[in-house]
């Protein structure tokens, strides 16, 4: 990301940024509410627009729209809070839909694939059941197979734990863990500071739309060098 500037309104929500990720490294992004952390991670597939700077993923420049921006867009796995898995469809066809529609996978293969990742996230008991007959933490291990089953060079996290039970974070968080063990490259937007120590190689701090600080996860959390991360860190370390 260049110099990636995007309003709401009068709103100026990222002023500024740049940012290079390397392949296989674990980025992410913590900071107040209102910092403008999902609005960057969705500026990465254009899900959000913004005005000014470039974005270039694995030395293509995001394009505006059309064709060449769903191409991009299926190199760059997404995984949301609140899941977003079709309804009306398996857990089976959820993941295969991509493959298949986007990728022109044969079925069967598809089908292969996809058992082979329901098992890496520990559902492939699900595979025939509909989102709605699974727990929450199951429907967003699903969501992360189902990103993976396009191959994605880089997998984007928009607080994925956050709206689950307490109980089911450290299923997902496991997940993500093993992932970026495995080499993906990931950007991840997330409250779970114990998951920023763990498998992050770097953490960015943002508060009002700018990068504040970037330092490794044990610099950052022990060290914090700007007034407004030794701020932020004291309000949610104190518990």
């Amino acid at each position: 990301m260049q110099n990636v500037n995007k309003h709401f309104g009068d709103l100026h929500v990222l002023k500024n940024i740049n940012l290079s990720i390397d392949k296989g490294e674990v980025v992410v992004l913590i900071g107040p509410s209102g910092s403008g952390k999902s609005t960057l991670c969705r500026t990465i597939n254009r899900l959000e627009t913004f005005e000014t700077g470039t974005i270039t993923i694995d030395g293509r420049t995001l394009p505006d729209e059309g064709k060449e921006l769903a191409n991009l867009r299926a190199d760059v796995g997404m995984v949301f809070q609140s899941f977003n898995l079709f309804a009306h469809k398996t857990i089976l066809e959820n993941i295969t839909l991509g493959p298949i529609k986007v990728r022109k996978t044969p079925k069967a293969e598809a089908e292969k694939k996809a058992m082979e990742l329901l098992k890496r996230v520990g559902v492939e008991a699900q595979a025939q059941k509909y989102p709605a007959q699974l727990s929450g933490g199951q429907q967003q291990r699903v969501a992360i197979a189902r990103s993976l089953a396009m191959n994605p060079k880089v997998m984007l996290f928009d607080e994925p734990t956050s709206a689950l039970d307490p109980e089911m974070v450290n299923e997902v968080l496991d997940v993500m863990v093993g992932l970026a063990k495995d080499g993906m490259t990931m950007i991840v937007v997330t409250h779970e500071m114990g998951f920023a120590r763990k498998a992050a190689d770097r953490v960015v701090f943002l508060s009002d739309g700018e990068i504040v600080e970037s330092n490794t996860p044990n610099e950052f959390f022990s060290n914090p060098t700007s007034t407004r991360a030794k701020d932020f860190l004291s309000k949610i370390l104190t518990h």
